[in-house]
């Protein structure tokens, strides 16, 4: 049976065809879309009307899509800006009758549990780890062995939210750090009481941008995961800390819709890195649009 999975993210939808095959997913067509869904609206709890429109269109567009991989089922999958959003349920009605895509808008909790799955058709957690997946609204940490999930959870720290509490400024201060990291410890303190693995994999995303910062080729989604060394990583995340709008404008490899919050992104990554020691860190090209694969119905649900 062909499916096709439909993320559909705070800053970016992702579309993915594909089959399972016993315990393979073979992947058939993939593409990406920066919608910004939550721009202008997300911390007020709501879809702004541009960022509807947009979505609408490109939801339409992958719709065709779908039809030309003659997919049999199509599931879409809302995440933190609309379940956050208080016209969330009405976007979701207007979309099945005017499109024909059934979307479910999971938990914070359930998209943590997709991301493990997604990440586990490559990764068998012999090895205890952390994964971190950064969104625009949210950020999922799931801490994960041979046992299965330790324990998962969604933090309403995602990069769009942060950067529209900043008043959507694109070269950001010291000052402004200084209230990102605030931020995240207020909002993340009870997972990080635990011991964690210091081995840390990142889902996709802005991990993807800087794979192809350090090794200054594009990243291919291949079914494997890939080492990130740690040394150049941490480079690159201070490259792009301190950097100014312009010199991200200008940078081949930093793709155009993470050219403004990717220091957030950043950030993030190396605030995680030095909380827990981290010393190994590996890119899974799958998250949750993989995780999606080999549900039935409404399992997830």
């Amino acid at each position: 049976m062909k499916k096709a999975v439909i993320d559909l993210g705070t800053n970016t939808f992702n579309l993915l065809v594909g089959s399972v095959f016993g315990d393979k997913l073979e992947i058939i067509y993939c593409e990406k879309e920066a919608v910004l869904l939550g721009m202008n609206g997300i911390n007020n709890g709501s879809i702004a009307e541009d960022a509807w429109m947009r979505a609408m269109q490109t939801l339409f567009r992958f719709k065709k899509r779908c039809e030309k991989q003659n997919v049999d089922e199509i599931i879409g999958f809302g995440t933190s800006a609309l379940r956050g959003a208080k016209n969330g349920e009405l976007f979701v009605k207007e979309v099945y009758e005017n499109i024909g895509i059934r979307i479910h808008i999971i938990s914070g909790s359930q998209e943590a549990q997709l991301i493990y799955r997604g990440v586990r058709w490559l990764f068998d957690f012999k090895q205890a780890a952390t994964i971190m997946d950064i969104g625009g609204g949210s950020t999922e940490f799931i801490a994960a062995n041979a046992g299965g999930i330790v324990e998962a959870q969604s933090f309403d720290i995602g990069v769009s939210r942060l950067y529209q509490n900043l008043n959507k400024r694109n070269n950001l201060t010291a000052n402004d750090f200084k209230f990102i990291n605030e931020y995240l410890e207020a909002r993340t303190g009870r997972f990080f009481e635990e011991d964690r693995s210091t081995l840390l994999i990142g889902a996709s995303g802005s991990f993807e941008t800087f794979y192809e910062m350090i090794f200054q080729k594009k990243f291919t989604a291949e079914e494997k995961m890939v080492t990130l060394p740690l040394l150049p990583l941490l480079d690159q995340l201070n490259w792009v800390i301190d950097s100014r709008y312009e010199d991200r404008i200008n940078h081949k490899w930093i793709v155009p819709m993470r050219k403004k919050m990717i220091p957030i992104a950043a950030f993030k990554i190396k605030w995680i890195i030095q909380k827990l020691n981290v010393d190994r860190v590996l890119l899974s090209p799958y998250s949750l649009k993989e995780g999606a694969f080999g549900l039935v119905g409404d399992a997830i649900i």
